[in-house]
């Protein structure tokens, strides 16, 4: 199962216990084929610093585990779904390129509306941790 994670479910994963933290950890153990792209990791970083003040050497050392974990890929094209322009675009690109199942996004004013895009489910954590549950 191929599934990309927003931005938003990392941050979380990493920040705060919860499902967030349990996908990111199921991700850790190869329980599912894990893309991101160089984007996705920008933006990560950029947040952990700017927003959770994580020390430079913290957000490498997360993002360098991310980095393990994940196929990192960069996206030729970027849809127009979300107008104007905006980064969550970027997310979608991500899971179009990397033929994702799932992308799991806690976004609900862009991103869980759509419900799906391309062939890929958009869902949250939980609803994700219920669909993994229900392949074990």
């Amino acid at each position: 199962m191929r599934v990309v994670l927003d931005t938003n479910v990392i941050i979380s994963g990493l920040n705060f216990l919860g499902n967030e933290r349990m996908v990111l950890d199921l991700a850790r153990r190869s329980r599912f084929e894990l893309y991101l792209s160089v984007f996705i990791l920008g933006e990560v970083a950029e947040v952990l610093e700017r927003k959770f003040n994580w020390p430079d050497d913290r957000s490498s050392m997360a993002l360098e585990a991310l980095q393990q974990t994940a196929t990192v890929i960069e996206p030729r094209r970027h849809p127009a779904v979300i107008k104007p322009d905006h980064a969550d675009n970027r997310i979608l690109a991500c899971a179009v390129q990397a033929s994702a199942d799932y992308l799991i996004t806690g976004d609900r004013r862009h991103l869980l509306p759509l419900k799906e895009h391309r062939g890929t489910r958009i869902v949250n954590a939980p609803q994700f941790l219920t669909v993994l549950a229900g392949h074990a």
